[in-house]
């Protein structure tokens, strides 16, 4: 018995002290697939993590632009990649919409997904043109209720993320806001601008220069609380107690890569995020660095998809 015990220690011995899969990661380059055009904010912050992964790996890390299906098709490519850490995702807003809108889906967002990190929240504003008679959250569901189906919101196009942000305010605040879908967001701009459509939910970044030309006004902020980018502004919560509507982007691997390659990953994103030359980057693209757990940002997502699945079931929202 003795000797069957010492053999087996020797055979098991060389195995229990054989490095994790991280040791030496990455050995080859790394892909981040961006499921968006060049030159938009996902490409930018993909391009930005790829440098800050180069130079912390000392390897090189390329990104891959896959547009399309309302970012599906970029991130099917991630989820039919090989599950070894060579090929991860950039994601945003999305990947927990889609689920819910989407009849049918060539993967399962939860159980094909392995979230890495939530790396960046945005903040959603609901602006308005300058001849609605409102100037608060207060004042305009008082006048949305006293004019049902007059008021209108824009958006760029049906599904997207700021069409459900209103369908949720109409739940909540239980109005009735005329939705007006566009094909992109510089079409609804233009009419929300002319006065054609009322009021838009629109990323800070992108309605902040029309405000501050005084060419629309802020009515509220869709963030849990005040933004430091603009702490000026009340947020919707101040009104409507726990309404939110986060703008995210986040890294995602195939759900089979082994966990310890995705807490490698996860830790080096974190070390990148605070890393003063990429926080202040992210900063300039008015996002905040956040960063979490892989843990955490299954979570995350899976509430989420449960959130605006509701969301998309009550308003009858449909894709283009």
């Amino acid at each position: 018995m003795r000797h069957a015990i010492a053999l087996l220690c020797f055979l098991l011995g060389p195995g229990l002290q054989m490095p994790s899969f991280a040791q030496g990661f990455p050995t080859k380059p790394v892909k981040i697939i961006v499921p968006f055009p060049p030159g938009g904010p996902v490409d930018i912050l993909g391009r930005t993590m790829a440098a800050k992964f180069q130079e912390l790996w000392n390897q090189s890390v390329v990104v891959e632009n896959k547009p399309g299906a309302g970012t599906i098709i970029g991130t099917e490519a991630v989820v039919k990649a090989a599950a070894d850490g060579y090929t991860i995702g950039l994601i945003n807003t999305p990947i927990v919409i889609n689920p819910g809108l989407q009849s049918k889906m060539p993967y399962d967002t939860v159980k094909d997904i392995a979230g890495i990190s939530l790396l960046t929240t945005s903040h959603v504003v609901l602006v308005a043109n300058l001849t609605v008679l409102a100037n608060s959250m207060a004042e305009l569901i008082a006048l949305a209720r006293k004019n049902p189906g007059k008021l209108t919101f824009a958006s760029p196009g049906n599904g997207t993320s700021t069409h459900l942000a209103g369908a949720l305010l109409n739940s909540r605040a239980n109005i009735k806001l005329m939705h007006v879908p566009y094909k992109g967001i510089v079409p609804a701009q233009q009419d929300l601008l002319a006065g054609r459509v009322d009021l838009m939910f629109d990323v800070l970044q992108s309605a902040l220069p029309q405000v501050k030309a005084g060419k629309l006004k802020v009515m509220a902020v869709a963030s849990p609380k005040r933004t430091a980018f603009a702490p000026e502004y009340p947020v919707i919560a101040e009104t409507i107690p726990d309404f939110s509507v986060p703008s995210i982007m986040g890294l995602i691997a195939p759900r089979a890569t082994p966990r310890e390659i995705v807490n490698r990953i996860q830790s080096d994103a974190l070390r990148g995020m605070n890393s003063p030359d990429l926080a202040a980057r992210i900063r300039q693209l008015y996002m905040d660095p956040v960063g979490s757990s892989p843990e955490e940002f299954d979570s995350f997502i899976k509430t989420e998809i449960e959130k605006w699945a509701a969301v998309v079931k009550t308003s009858g929202a449909t894709v283009d």
